[in-house]
């Protein structure tokens, strides 16, 4: 039987510290694969670093800062492989790490993309920001994870262990199978950074494929490596993104109802931003809004409308946890798989 090639792909920008912190645990973790780094356009020097000290290592340079959505699209063109990983430059991976996923997704050709447990790096009990176990998306739009919803990360003690279905799976660490990455047209690039990995997944689905967790790999994430979670760029990336993502995705009868919900409930978030001081992020959701708008005439140019098949929670994730205080996924009222809306 003829073993799946696999490409580790790194997407750097101005990463040099993470690169010297954890590319080494990647190439002794990941013996046998091709590992390249793909670099957006730094100018701190890491790619003259890398060649020096790890000549091995593939390397593609992109002209410009492309985003994590350009910056990717641009170098798995140019990368033959049978699955991609792509690997923020800021995850500590662990001993087997590959193998248990490429086997899960091996099991059936419709599995198009996985990801492993995605554990804090500065608290290693928990589970991190971006991924946890596996994501999920409510009906308004809002994403969550088994072990992380909101600010609230869960303590992993094995609960999420398994192997399964989800909504989406973390650009932070995504595997992903290069036939149907390039059959979904990769990312859209017009979201530079930021849910751009869930639009993806969103796509994925109503082409028929499966996108799966594994909690056989443990990968340990820093986040925030390009952005903090408090940077306004940040918000803004996020409040224009996920209304981009609704609009391309969701069918047409629901489209509008939803997006104004999302308006009136980003509303209340930018009261609660003015409560703390925040006003850069007010402005930020102000600004997204905007931008959004701008974008209607491109995002509805020449757009593919799928047949409706992504299961979404069909209940508030932010009512649940804001104001009935469920903070933990299992808490969630009929979670077991997310329901398929009845449109």
């Amino acid at each position: 039987m003829t073993l799946p090639s696999v490409a580790i792909v790194i997407l750097n920008f101005n990463g040099k510290h993470y690169l010297e912190q954890f590319l080494p645990g990647v190439i002794a973790h990941s013996v046998g694969y091709d590992i390249w780094v793909a670099d957006n356009a730094s100018s701190d020097q890491s790619m003259e670093w890398l060649h020096t000290h790890y000549p091995l290592v593939k390397t593609l340079a992109i002209s410009e800062n492309k985003g994590y959505a350009g910056g990717y699209n641009e170098a798995l063109m140019q990368i033959k492989s049978d699955y991609y990983i792509l690997l923020n430059s800021d995850i500590e991976v662990t001993d087997g790490w590959i193998e248990p996923v490429i086997s899960y997704m091996e099991s059936d050709e419709k599995i198009a993309a996985c990801q492993p447990k995605i554990l804090a790096y500065d608290l290693r009990t928990h589970f991190e920001y971006a991924g946890a176990a596996g994501g999920y998306m409510d009906y308004l739009g809002y994403p969550f994870c088994r072990g992380r919803i909101f600010d609230t990360r869960e303590e992993d003690f094995g609960q999420y262990d398994d192997e399964r279905d989800v909504f989406w799976a973390t650009g932070a660490c995504l595997f992903v199978k290069a036939d149907a990455f390039h059959e979904a047209n990769g990312f859209d690039q017009r979201f530079f950074a930021h849910m751009e990995e869930i639009d993806l997944c969103w796509r994925l689905l109503n082409l028929g494929y499966r996108i799966t967790y594994s909690g056989k790999s443990t990968v340990y994430h820093v986040g925030g490596g390009t952005l903090h979670k408090s940077n306004p760029k940040k918000t803004f990336l996020n409040y224009r993104n996920n209304l981009i993502m609704l609009f391309k995705n969701l069918p047409k009868g629901r489209r509008w109802k939803t997006i104004f919900f999302r308006l009136v409930l980003d509303g209340i978030s930018s009261v609660r931003f003015m409560a703390t001081g925040a006003w850069p992020d007010v402005l930020a959701i102000v600004r997204a809004h905007f931008a959004f708008y701008a974008m209607i005439p491109s995002l509805t140019k020449g757009q593919k409308r799928f047949t409706y098949r992504a299961p979404l929670y069909y209940r508030s994730v932010v009512w649940e946890y804001f104001i009935l205080g469920k903070h933990k996924f299992t808490q969630l009222t009929g979670i077991a798989f997310p329901k398929v809306p009845r449109l």
